[in-house]
């Protein structure tokens, strides 16, 4: 088996970062959420209705991150029974009913955003705006030209 090359060298040495940088967002926001007794799933969840109530699926759309419409309704069951959001009636689709965020999920989400505001002006300007702009184009690029990979070499059906 023929090694990398130096660019795939370089790839396969940002993947340990990357998964240090995620489960460090994933820290932040657990840290934001915590004291509001949400996780930063349901936090997701109930941003994704802040504008206007919505079914699971389309929430699972919307959220992205590989998660199915099956984790999303059990993370919406969840906030319905913490009293974050309540079932609405679809005008569309008989069965698949809107999630909408209560008074006290509203609440919750203001004041996260509010701490989510704290932490992103903190970090932002430890590491610069322009840095981060860099970053945010570089990483789309790795996403897109991994994306185009998979499709060329997946089975066809």
């Amino acid at each position: 088996m023929p090694g990398r090359t130096p660019e795939g060298d370089a790839l396969t040495a940002l993947v340990l970062p990357a998964f240090e940088l995620n489960g460090e967002f994933l820290a932040a926001a657990a840290a934001i959420t915590g004291p509001h007794a949400l996780t930063p799933a349901q936090w997701q969840v109930l941003g994704a209705t802040l504008d206007e109530a919505r079914p699971v699926s389309e929430i699972a759309r919307r959220i992205g991150l590989g998660l199915t419409r099956q984790s999303v309704q059990r993370v919406a069951n969840d906030v319905v029974d913490r009293g974050s959001a309540e079932w609405a009636d679809n005008p569309h689709h008989r069965r698949a009913k809107l999630l909408a965020p209560t008074d006290a999920g509203r609440s919750a989400v203001s004041a996260m955003a509010a701490e989510q505001h704290v932490w992103a002006d903190h970090v932002g300007a430890a590491v610069g705006a322009q840095d981060l702009e860099t970053l945010r184009t570089l990483i789309a690029r790795v996403v897109a030209a991994s994306r185009d990979h998979r499709a060329a070499t997946a089975p066809s059906d």
